[in-house]
């Protein structure tokens, strides 16, 4: 599905999505070892180490404090012609700090570049080395110079774009449950106008933007930092980035951190993993209202799960026949509420949003779901424009509407909150059109043997709903020597170096030791969030 910018736990701006499914047309294997992407792999890392990175300025349209220093890193466009056509990738860093952690006078020796990717598909990285201010990151600021990037296609990565992003945000929009034939109908049409937009606009070099391309241009960033070996976390859809490089490049892994798994079984990647996340994102749905619920006394939406769902239900009604500051409808307010799915901080300001529209103050939700900014509009557009390529090219998708309208009626029976807008986000892939000028590929089936890839460690919310605990188990029995921390009755999307000290524990220790637990193991959960007072009516 499609998600936001959302602020993760390791407390940077991130994209969180996933999607997808099985297909209709034979795909063609990914290109694997002794392929001419993977000897122009190896030539465009060779030149990448000799050439390195020159930081300096990062692009004032990013608006990075002066500490972070930005550089550009050339990759092949197309990994087959390393001498064709390249493009840049905007690369930022912030050096280890060497400050002894606890205050003495001890200096930390340097281990290298960490590097970092957020998700999405359509997340830019750049803002990372910021987490070195978080008090929970200061011992592995010391050791490490912390790196993001933007990848391909994210701007100022050569940024992709699909539609005027003016027209991006469609709103206030219906959210039906149970749409009708019509509505479906309407929403078919566009997504394959959408489809049929981002064809034209990105021409033939829109089926060179996806993951298995996304995991070579990190082997050449590793390269043109200097890098022998790649220290990677990835959070979310970086947690498959992450896992077709260890498939790709074994040898050249140093450590990797996966946090909020996506399930790399090429089953599931991506129509199959979609339908999960919608029904996962029920439960995270009644997580929320019940916290509401417990806390009646300061948000009065109903003292049960089922009396605050009959508010939010109150709220997108009255939305449809008004929608609040002329931009807010029963969709953005289901967006809105769907960032409480993902990350545990939302449910303070959601709830008070909620009950303050209903106590006669929109102006909390206007502000929480409202229309964003041309430069919020311009950065969303292009975000979606690099998910819907990737996710498009990386694998076979339904090209029949009915496909989509029977799994996706008969699964928003028992998990209607989320499935239609997920079906809506993701349907351009039903009408994709770079397939039907090449063959699509297959998945790469992400296994490694005992001794290939060197021991990893995957952290994962037992509660997740974006990637849910599933694609944890699955990728720790396809890693060999990868260990999983999980944090037990918790939900919320990337846990790493966020307020639990119990999985700060373990990241910290496999980072700065390479020592993981000698079997899988858990955390407790963190605490859940206080509430906030829900802001008076207005007169």
């Amino acid at each position: 599905m499609r998600a936001a910018a959302l602020y993760s736990a390791a407390g940077s701006l991130l994209l969180t999505t996933l999607a997808a499914v099985p297909a209709e047309a034979a795909p063609v294997p990914a290109a694997g070892p002794g392929s001419a992407e993977a000897s122009g792999t190896a030539v465009a890392a060779r030149r990448a180490a000799a050439a390195g990175i020159e930081f300096g300025v990062c692009p004032r349209a990013e608006e990075l404090p002066d500490g972070i220093r930005c550089g550009t890193v050339s990759v092949p466009l197309d990994y087959a012609h390393p001498d064709g056509k390249h493009i840049r990738l905007t690369v930022s860093r912030v050096r280890a700090t060497h400050k002894d952690p606890d205050g003495g006078e001890r200096r930390v020796d340097g281990q290298g570049a960490l590097l970092y990717n957020p998700g999405g598909p359509g997340a830019s990285g750049l803002y990372f080395p910021l987490v070195g201010m978080v008090p929970e990151w200061k011992r592995i600021a010391a050791a490490y110079d912390l790196v993001g990037y933007a990848p391909r296609g994210v701007a100022p990565s050569a940024p992709l774009s699909c539609q005027d992003p003016g027209d991006f945000f469609k709103g206030p929009r219906p959210a039906p449950t149970r749409p009708s034939d019509a509505y479906k109908e309407q929403r078919a049409a566009e997504a394959e106008a959408y489809a049929r937009d981002c064809a034209e606009r990105g021409g033939d070099a829109l089926r060179h933007y996806h993951s298995l391309n996304n995991a070579r241009d990190l082997e050449v960033v590793r390269a043109a930092l200097g890098e022998r070996r790649l220290t990677f976390m990835g959070a979310s859809y970086g947690t498959y980035l992450g896992a077709l490089y260890a498939e790709l490049f074994p040898s050249h892994v140093r450590r990797m951190v996966f946090d909020a798994v996506v399930n790399p079984d090429p089953e599931q990647v991506w129509y199959r993993n979609n339908l999960e996340q919608s029904e996962a994102f029920e439960d995270r749905w009644d997580d929320f209202k019940e916290w509401v619920a417990e806390h009646d006394a300061v948000y009065g939406l109903g003292d049960t799960a089922r009396q605050v769902q009959d508010a939010y239900e109150e709220a997108s009604a009255r939305l449809g026949a008004e929608p609040a500051g002329g931009t807010v409808g029963p969709a953005q307010l289901q967006g809105a509420m769907l960032k409480a799915g993902y990350y545990d901080d939302y449910w303070p300001h959601r709830a008070e949003a909620l009950s303050a529209y209903l106590k006669g103050d929109p102006q909390p939700l206007v502000d929480q779901a409202g229309t964003r900014t041309e430069e919020g509009a311009v950065a969303a557009e292009n975000s979606n424009a690099v998910y819907t390529a990737v996710e498009c090219n990386d694998a076979p998708w339904p090209a029949d509407f009915e496909v989509w309208d029977r799994d996706n009626t008969r699964l928003a029976r028992r998990a209607p909150f989320e499935t239609w807008d997920n079906v809506w986000t993701n349907l351009p892939c039903a009408y994709w059109q770079v397939p039907r000028q090449q063959p699509r590929q297959q998945p790469l089936d992400v296994r490694t043997a005992p001794g290939e890839l060197p021991p990893t460690l995957v952290l994962a919310a037992e509660r997740d709903a974006a990637t849910p605990y599933e694609g944890a188990l699955e990728l720790r029995r396809r890693l060999a020597g990868s260990v999983l921390v999980t944090e037990r009755d918790a939900g919320t999307h990337g846990i790493a170096g966020g307020p639990n000290d119990c999985v700060n524990g373990h990241l910290e220790a496999y980072l700065l030791e390479g020592r993981l637990p000698a079997r899988d193991t858990s955390c407790a959960p963190r605490p859940e969030p206080e509430p906030r007072q829900a802001a008076a009516p207005q007169a």
